[in-house]
């Protein structure tokens, strides 16, 4: 099952239960001392009626035979009842959440885990608004649900249990009366709630696309601003907010078809309670004291059900939540560490292609097929050629961002595959075209390079970056803020800074995709210094649409969706007048 199958997948609740019960297993104790307060609260609700019961056919049957010490003992029992009552009711309250609270955190963090093992095919599928959604917003609701979802229904089984046994005990004809209206109940309110549950399941998704629409236009408010599209933005996040409004106003609806429907059962219950009841009573059947009981243990069942029926829409949301969290976890992790992967502690360089033919997984869009090439240790190699002929693609395999379709890949004649991921990434370092910068400071993105590194070999990747006389220039130098994504940087900063990184690393295997596109001249003069020391030893690929910044490779690729059609040197390429002249000549043309 792919990663967009998933996405839509559906669950079953006895599926979702199953998933999601296993969260408890960490906190048995705090669950099962709040079910034993959830028992204490509901035994103290339910000694009522019968005192009331006792008061009232003691006084009927003989008013003189009740004394002020025992109406004051009755008293004082349930007074000591409700205060026990208050304290299992504060535990509940508080540490019953801080549990809930707790799995909710537990299902965050494992969401966010299994998000940091997806391939790039799931990110290039799903709208990151929809993933925040998931592993934030729809994670409130498990709160409450984890909380709430076994001790309602722990209260609610006790309580019907106990209030049948005594009822059936006063009068077993009403009783079964009574209880025939609650399957019929629950039938109708059930039907509700399961199209409550496909509502908010649009809901959530909706909220999701409302965040993605949101986010892509605030990230993208200069290109915006620029064409003077703020109306266009505007209408489509109008068009996409209405849309949530109607899904809101169909999730009223049947809200407020079910609450209804609560009110003409409990309606009906009251009604036979009442009618039957005072005929009962009038042919002898039951007490006066029996009734005034019986009505308080049938109001007690009919907030008992209503208080599960109504809980039942706080259920379906929790569902909800835990069904897309469920769609995180289930994303296929297609890359991953095969079994008996062993750790690249060094390599020499030596990168082989083998066969090697790539597709898309998710869409099938085959970018080369057949590819045979060899790299040698130390040797600079750089890749040029038409937009869309895989010069990205080829190097993001090394690394195994994707994994090749046929063929093997191998580092020092061993297949890629046989090392585990952190170690092969780890002997590798990128930079790649399009720059990323965390939001924090320009010496929190050097040092993401190598954490733990000490300032001094910050600074010194930097300084042979040719980004560390640029920082000293700012106003807090090292500690300057950078802004989200470093928007308060130029993009040749970042390009630099970005290069830094990779400086600090010092790995054995280095791919720069269009490292210097960003830099001006003068800039990109010094950078080529820079990394020209840094190749020196090391297996290096570049990939480079400024043909002036390859000139010294050891070895250029001419690669198109035909493969590689060409390979040499830059002279010698130039002599061939083939691909790689016509670029050549067509860059110089454009001077």
């Amino acid at each position: 099952m792919n990663g967009m199958e998933k996405e839509t997948r559906q669950y079953g609740t006895k599926e979702l239960l199953r998933r999601f019960v296993p969260y408890f297993g960490r906190y048995k104790k705090t669950l099962v001392l709040d079910l034993f307060c959830a028992a204490l609260t509901t035994v103290c609700e339910l000694v009522l009626p019968l005192i009331m019961r006792y008061i009232t056919n003691e006084g009927i049957r003989d008013l003189a035979s009740l004394s002020v010490r025992t109406v004051g003992g009755l008293g004082l029992l349930y007074l000591g009842l409700r205060i026990l009552d208050c304290f299992a009711g504060y535990y509940m309250a508080d540490m019953g959440h801080v549990m809930g609270a707790k799995i909710e955190t537990d299902m965050r963090r494992d969401a966010y885990s299994h998000l940091q093992r997806l391939s790039d095919t799931y990110y290039n599928n799903t709208k990151v608004g929809q993933i925040m959604g998931r592993i934030t917003n729809d994670l409130f609701d498990v709160t409450e649900f984890a909380h709430h979802c076994p001790e309602e229904f722990f209260i609610a089984g006790i309580k019907t249990v106990i209030a049948f046994v005594v009822l059936a005990g006063i009068n077993l004809p009403l009783t079964l009366l009574i209880f025939l209206c609650i399957p019929l109940m629950l039938v109708v309110c059930m039907t509700l709630n399961f199209r409550m549950r496909a509502v908010f399941r649009r809901q959530r998704s909706q909220i999701g696309e409302l965040n993605a629409r949101i986010e892509d236009s605030l990230l993208g408010h200069k290109v915006v601003k620029a064409f003077t599209n703020e109306e266009i933005e505007t209408g489509k996040f109008e068009q996409d907010n209405g849309s949530f409004l109607d899904i809101k106003k169909q999730s009223y609806k049947y809200m407020a078809a079910f609450q209804t429907a609560v009110k003409i059962f409990d309606g009906l219950m009251y009604l036979l309670v009442l009618v039957a009841g005072g005929v009962f009573m009038i042919r002898g059947m039951i007490a006066p004291g029996d009734l005034v009981a019986y009505m308080l243990y049938v109001t007690t069942l009919i907030a008992t059900i209503r208080r599960i029926i109504e809980f039942a829409e706080q259920f379906q949301r929790g569902m909800t939540g835990i069904e897309r969290f469920l769609q995180i976890v289930d994303a296929d992790i297609e890359i991953f560490d095969e079994p008996g992967a062993v750790e690249l502690a060094g390599t020499q360089g030596l990168i082989t292609f083998e066969n090697v033919s790539f597709e898309y997984p998710d869409d099938h869009n085959r970018v080369f097929s057949n590819l045979n090439l060899c790299i040698h240790p130390g040797e600079k190699v750089a890749i040029v050629g038409p937009s869309g002929g895989g010069k990205t693609t080829l190097c993001n395999l090394i690394p195994r961002f994707y994994d090749v379709s046929a063929g093997r890949i191998t580092l020092d004649g061993e297949d890629v595959k046989h090392f585990t991921l952190k170690s092969l990434r780890g002997n590798i370092g990128i930079v790649q075209q399009d720059v990323y910068l965390f939001s924090g400071t320009i010496y929190d993105n050097i040092i993401y390079g190598r954490p733990g590194a000490s300032r001094e070999e910050v600074e010194e990747a930097a300084r042979r970056a040719g980004a560390h006389e640029f920082i000293l220039g700012l106003k807090d130098g090292y500690d300057t803020y950078v802004g989200e994504r470093g928007v308060k940087l130029s993009g040749g900063q970042k390009q630099r800074i970005s290069i830094a990184r990779v400086f600090l690393k010092n790995p054995p295997i280095i791919i720069l995709d269009e490292a210097t596109s960003a830099l001006d001249n003068e800039s990109e003069f010094a950078v080529a210094q820079s990394l020209a020391k840094l190749s020196e030893g090391r297996t290096t690929l570049t990939i480079a649409h400024r043909l002036s910044s390859i000139r010294n490779s050891d070895r250029i690729l001419v690669l198109t969706e035909e493969g590689i059609v060409e390979e040499g040197n830059h002279e010698e390429l130039l002599r061939r007048k083939g691909m790689y002249y016509h670029f050549y000549e067509t860059a110089n043309a454009l001077k």
